[in-house]
């Protein structure tokens, strides 16, 4: 069940509200298996919306001259770890544009500022395709993981949402790369881009399946109005939800976060998103005055809070759902560091 072609396919086109449910359900099983109720807190640090590509749905695009840029220096970075010390978060996310003035030598510099005042915590990385002498840098200078999502697995849908200067092929190599090296991955994919088919998600699962990363973020597309795609509609609640659970059934070890766009789209997308299978939450650590700067996507919730309130309120919610905050390094069940 869930394995075949067909089957996945079937579920990804599914409307039966029962059908549907049993997915979830199923998904949640599997989740329970490896890690009970608990859902893993990483304080995300969104430290720069400088960004040298042109990708045709991202509102922080090189041409999108309506956003205004910021940059974190390594003392804001450093104070933004503080404050995720102190609300009790042992992981970190530091995810950003591919900004050009961050070359190889300031990344270490601030990985290794990080890594003096906290040996103990992860540090993810998120800042886009780089050489594999850059990621064996950082992996050097402290970084535990790395997040770079695929954003679809086929070529030809590929070209369609990014300009002739990327490449699928070269994103893949980097996802390899990544793993060879010894990080944890986290691979990843929109639903509901324009000119997306079943077919396509089909081989975002297949994808994953094949390169089994530690980690798999999923989130439904979201136009933002500066970008050629503003117009278009944006991805459903429901496929994306189904794409979770499809994914925890096919990466039982997985970590899944419930991604912010989840909740742009849906008061309670979050925990819908753990309700199918999800385990993973990335409350805000970015200072309030950059949050709305970092503009994927229009109308992204948790602009305006404090980090404590972030993190308390997101508790809160997952509480009621009847899961349980954790906030450790939380490592993928499972894993094993190259030596």
């Amino acid at each position: 069940m869930y394995n075949s072609d067909a089957e996945l396919l079937h579920y990804i086109r599914s409307n039966d509200p029962e059908e549907i449910e049993a997915l979830f359900a199923a998904a949640r099983k599997v989740r329970e298996e490896h890690y009970g109720n608990d859902v893993y807190f990483r304080g995300l640090i969104e430290f720069t919306n400088h960004c040298k590509n042109n990708c045709y749905y991202c509102g922080i695009r090189r041409d999108n001259v309506r956003v205004e840029r910021y940059r974190l220096s390594t003392e804001e970075i450093l104070n933004c770890c503080r404050m995720g010390d102190l609300l009790g978060y042992r992981t970190f996310v530091l995810q950003g544009g591919e900004d050009p003035y961050l070359t190889d030598d300031r990344i270490v510099e601030m990985l290794e500022a990080i890594r003096r005042v906290y040996p103990d915590h992860a540090i993810t990385l998120s800042i886009g395709e780089r050489s594999r002498k850059s990621y064996e840098r950082f992996f050097r200078a402290g970084t535990n993981r790395y997040l770079l999502r695929h954003e679809t697995a086929s070529d030809e849908h590929y070209r369609k949402l990014h300009p002739s200067s990327m490449s699928l092929a070269e994103r893949k190599q980097c996802l390899r790369d990544l793993k060879d090296i010894g990080y944890q991955v986290g691979a990843g994919f929109m639903v509901g881009t324009p000119w997306q088919s079943n077919e396509n998600l089909l081989e975002d699962l297949r994808f994953i399946e094949e390169l089994e990363p530690q980690m798999v973020g999923i989130g439904p597309f979201i136009p933002q109005q500066d970008t050629p795609f503003g117009s278009m509609p944006g991805g459903s609640l429901e496929l994306s939800l189904k794409m979770v659970a499809l994914t925890r059934l096919l990466l039982p070890k997985a970590l899944i976060p419930a991604t912010t766009a989840l909740g742009s789209i849906s008061p309670q997308g979050r925990e819908r998103g753990l309700m199918a299978g999800a385990n993973v939450v990335m409350p805000n650590l970015s200072p309030k005055a950059v949050r709305k700067l970092y503009a994927l996507y229009d109308n992204k919730i948790c602009t305006g809070d404090e980090a404590a309130e972030c993190r308390l309120c997101m508790e809160g919610r997952i509480r009621n759902y009847g899961f349980m905050p954790n906030m450790a390094r939380g490592d993928a069940v499972g894993f094993s560091p190259v030596a």
